[in-house]
């Protein structure tokens, strides 16, 4: 009796990690075609990008507002991941913030079209802000500690306020192509160096 339970599993374990598979292919195919044609790009680009029909994209985020919630999700999940990662493989915490913070402006700056869904007041939006914070301010604040450890910046700067300072820095780039917030972030995460380290 067990056995045959058992290999009743199999298949809907191999089913579900293939739908798994597929969905994130579907949210980051849509969170390339965001970045270029924005979130009110049409399904068909999405499908066409990820390879599959207009159905499946469906089937999966029923909603336009399901997709944009999925990207979104899936693009801080990779920024918080980065940490530890950086943090072990660069050559100093210093560098691991500065490669860190380098990733969070690059998300700020290519999520501005889901800024714009997420002022709308579909409530599947409401608790992303949220969702944020708790993922990627721990993650800032563990870099921030090892690089006050390892005595390369001055202690004292929250992960909060300089993921906020860097947002705002961010900000000045959705109306003007021509401004690159990477220039002034570098400039503010000098700002944060001792002076024997710099």
């Amino acid at each position: 009796m067990s056995t045959g339970s058992r290999s009743a599993d199999v298949p809907v374990r191999g089913k579900r990690a293939d739908a798994l598979r597929n969905q994130q292919a579907l949210v980051a195919a849509a969170a390339a075609v965001f970045v270029t044609s924005g979130v009110d790009a049409p399904i068909r680009e999405i499908a066409a990008r990820a390879g599959v029909g207009i159905g499946t994209i469906y089937r999966h985020f029923p909603t336009r507002a399901d997709l944009v919630v999925a990207v979104y999700r899936h693009q801080v999940e990779a920024c918080a991941e980065a940490g530890a990662t950086l943090l072990a493989e660069a050559g100093s915490p210093f560098a691991a913030l500065r490669r860190w913070v380098d990733l969070f402006v690059d998300f700020l700056v290519t999520k501005h079209g889901l800024a714009k869904a997420l002022q709308s007041d579909d409530s599947g939006f409401e608790s992303l802000h949220a969702y944020f914070l708790d993922r990627l301010v721990p993650v800032c604040a563990r870099l921030l500690d090892a690089a006050v450890d390892a005595g390369e910046i001055e202690p004292g700067t929250r992960a909060y306020e300089l993921m906020r300072g860097v947002g705002n820095l961010c900000v000045g780039h959705e109306s003007n192509p021509d401004y690159d917030p990477s220039r002034l972030v570098e400039l503010l995460l000098r700002g944060l160096r001792r002076p024997q380290s710099s």
